[in-house]
């Protein structure tokens, strides 16, 4: 079993290898949730994820003979790119096999870094029965993402680090997938103060943690938008330690991650992926667990595919109101189009889209329906917007 002493060894091991990352306090978060928030800044990994903890702590472990044959691990990214990079680092042959869903801008970044890419099935499990099988055949070392003393012990570093420099911390919020981390950072945390809470995170569409904790069976979906922790078996090791020291497990769903993910973009100006953004989402759906408490939360990792984040952002406009689609109704006569956009214009909206629709409409014939995306200040402004078409004499009504 992992303990107090293994963590510490590993801290000492990944001295000059690993960035020991800030942990700062976001008053603006704070002011949001009403507890006290300090951010741990994984994301600023070179790989952009606290995975590489982990994989250097294993790969610098390695005996000649097991360096000499190579490393295989399954990854749906930042475990991969961890691996990749470290296992480079130190001259060792590294294979990855990856789900195929997984987002091109880790694939590329994993390749990038000299492994041998292999894309193999829908999720993580197929892809873990497919790392094992070539491990066996090529007689490569595994190099499990989450079931490994060596690698919870690296990830437990984040906590040393954090309880090091904001000792006061009441609680800890960390995204779970397989459980690794929150393994290893439970285990420091406890050590170092027995009275900390420690608070795990899954998504509605993966809770195979909290159902393996707590006995549930909450239904496994297929995709997330936080696919760094998109586990369907969790791990052994990770479970028991859990089992012990972990306060409570809470479900977060995709428009708490989205909502965070634009929120710690536009506040902290720190690009998150979906796992990322997992610990803040549970804040602003759990309000009430966090109030008036000391909490750190893991920025876990900042891997994100660029199409994806352009349309979280936009999302994330629509929801705060920023962004809205209206369907004006009138005549379709010489001057409409001019009248709306100029009313649009004159209560302070831009226009972003403007659509004509003539034939699938239910209007007279001689009437079109014009939908427009216009952004705007917030919610007010948008009734704005719609009192002054009003009062232009046009039909205005907001679309959903």
């Amino acid at each position: 079993m992992l303990d107090f002493e293994s963590i510490q060894r590993a801290a000492t091991r990944l001295q000059d290898h690993v960035l020991r990352t800030p942990c700062v306090a976001s008053h603006t978060l704070s002011d949001i949730t009403g507890a006290k928030v300090f951010l741990k800044f994984e994301n600023l990994q070179f790989t952009a994820s606290f995975k590489e903890r982990g994989a250097c702590n294993k790969l610098a472990q390695l005996k000649p003979e097991e360096r000499a044959r190579g490393v295989i691990a399954m990854s749906a990214g930042n475990h991969a790119q961890g691996v990749a990079y470290h296992a480079q680092r130190l001259g060792i042959r590294a294979v990855i096999v990856m789900p195929r869903f997984t987002p091109g801008v880790k694939v590329e970044r994993t390749r990038g870094f000299g492994a041998e890419i292999v894309l193999h099935g829908d999720t993580l499990d197929e892809a873990r029965s497919h790392a094992l099988a070539l491990a066996e055949q090529q007689k490569l070392v595994f190099v499990h993402p989450y079931d490994d003393a060596d690698i919870v012990a690296g990830q437990g570093t984040v906590a040393l680090e954090m309880l090091d420099e904001v000792p006061n911390l009441d609680l800890l919020v960390v995204a779970v997938g397989g459980g690794g981390l929150i393994a290893g950072m439970a285990t420091a945390a406890k050590a170092l103060k027995p009275d900390i809470e420690i608070i795990g995170v899954q998504t509605t569409r993966f809770p195979g943690m909290v159902n393996a904790i707590k006995g549930t069976h909450h239904p496994q979906g297929a995709s997330s938008i936080a696919e760094g922790i998109a586990v369907g078996t969790p791990g052994l090791l990770p479970q028991a330690i859990i089992r012990r020291l972990v306060s409570d497990l809470v479900l977060v769903d995709e428009g708490d991650i989205e909502q965070a993910i634009v929120l710690l973009l536009e506040v902290e100006k720190t690009l998150v992926e979906g796992a990322g953004a997992a610990a803040l989402a549970a804040l602003l759906r759990y309000p009430d667990l966090f109030r008036g408490k000391t909490v750190g939360l893991v920025l876990c990792g900042g891997n994100i595919d660029p199409l994806l984040l352009a349309s979280i952002i936009e999302r994330g406009m629509v929801r705060a109101g920023r962004l809205a689609r209206l369907r004006v109704s009138a005549r379709d006569v010489p001057g409409t189009l001019a009248t709306i956009t100029a009313t649009v214009a004159a209560a302070g909206a831009n226009i972003n889209e403007v659509h004509h629709q003539r034939a699938f409409t239910t209007l007279a014939a001689q009437n079109v329906a014009i939908e427009l995306v216009i952004q705007t200040r917030g919610p007010q402004h948008i009734q704005d917007v719609m009192q002054a078409l009003g009062d232009a004499g046009l039909a205005a009504e907001l679309l959903h």
